[in-house]
This record gives C-alpha cells, structure tokens and sequence, in this order.
C-alpha cells in the first residue's frame, strides 16, 4: 500500500467535515446558482427554490468562511451586497456540474434499479443474504 492510501483518521475528519459543507443541499444549489456570476442576495432567494431567508443567509455565511464565495458591500444608500465564487468556488463548480452530469446520464439505470428494489427484487446486498426481519 502506498502512503498515499494511508489511514489517518483527522484526514478523515477534515474531508467529512468539508463534504457535508459542499455537498449540501442549498450550498450546492446556491454554488450552482452563482456559476452565472456574480449575485445579490434577493437574487439568490428567489433563484434557489424554497430556501428561507437564514437558511440562504447560513449557506453564504459557510461558503464565505471556507473560501468558496466572496461578499463585497458597496457604499451606496441601501447598502449593495454581491455574492461571487471565487477560484475555489469555481472548482467546486466544475465537480458538481460533473455530478449532476453523472446523475442525468445514469438515472435512467438508477430508477430502473429502485423499481426491481422496491418491487423486492433487491432484499439484500450483492452476494449476501437479505436480511432477517
């Protein structure tokens, strides 16, 4: 094994801790939303279908603080925000439009797969027994 592939349990933790980050519902759909440019929060609001007002306001706060959005506040009367991926958040945004391609390209596979599951085709795991009730 190389040390690459090396178990270390706060490395674990770190890429735990960052997944739930990205990988959350409104982070994704808010990242994916920004992919367009910069946005204003009202705009976000009313791009990311059923958010609330602290969820979205949570959502950025995250992304700001682990580099993925930037907020600049412009002096004018009303104060103007605008939220922007930055070169990270970009990144990022390559990897989820690379998910959701995955997704759109199988889920013909993965619906025909739920329909034998749940039709009780699909008891157990491959190669185990199903499970005792």
């Amino acid at each position: 094994m190389s040390p690459s592939h090396i178990h270390v349990p706060t490395d674990c933790r770190t890429v735990t801790e960052i997944l739930s980050r990205v990988g959350d519902k409104w982070s994704v759909q808010v990242v994916v939303q920004m992919g367009e440019g910069p946005k204003r929060f009202n705009e976000l609001r009313r791009a990311v279908t059923g958010i609330s007002q602290r969820m979205l306001t949570l959502t950025l706060r995250g992304l700001e603080r682990d580099g993925l959005v930037t907020r600049t506040v412009y002096p004018t009367i009303p104060p103007r925000v605008d939220y922007q991926l930055t070169g990270l958040g970009c990144s990022l945004l390559k990897t989820v439009r690379g998910l959701g391609d995955w997704a759109i390209q199988h889920r013909d596979e993965i619906l025909a797969s739920r329909r034998r599951f749940d039709a009780g085709d699909g008891d157990g795991l491959e190669g185990n027994p199903p499970a005792a009730a």
